[in-house]
């Protein structure tokens, strides 16, 4: 019986941690893939938006990331 709430526990670690990765990893796309395409809908010579959203996007996963690994279980 302990071992079995052993493994529940590491077991929800591991699907709380790789949920956070998921998330992050879909925030830095969403934000990445719309200012690609934002940039090729505005033909500029610099690709603005990209750089701009893509920053931003990693700046917000962190942000996120951040805000759920310091919330209490």
């Amino acid at each position: 019986m302990k071992n079995q709430r052993k493994y529940n526990s590491s077991l929800k670690g591991y699907t709380r941690y790789s949920g956070i990765a998921l998330q992050m990893g879909a925030i830095i796309f969403c934000g990445t893939f719309g200012g690609f395409k934002l940039d090729e809908y505005l033909h500029w010579g610099f690709p603005l938006f990209t750089v701009l959203l893509s920053i931003t996007s990693v700046a917000i996963a962190i942000y996120l990331v951040i805000k759920d690994l310091l919330k209490k279980k």
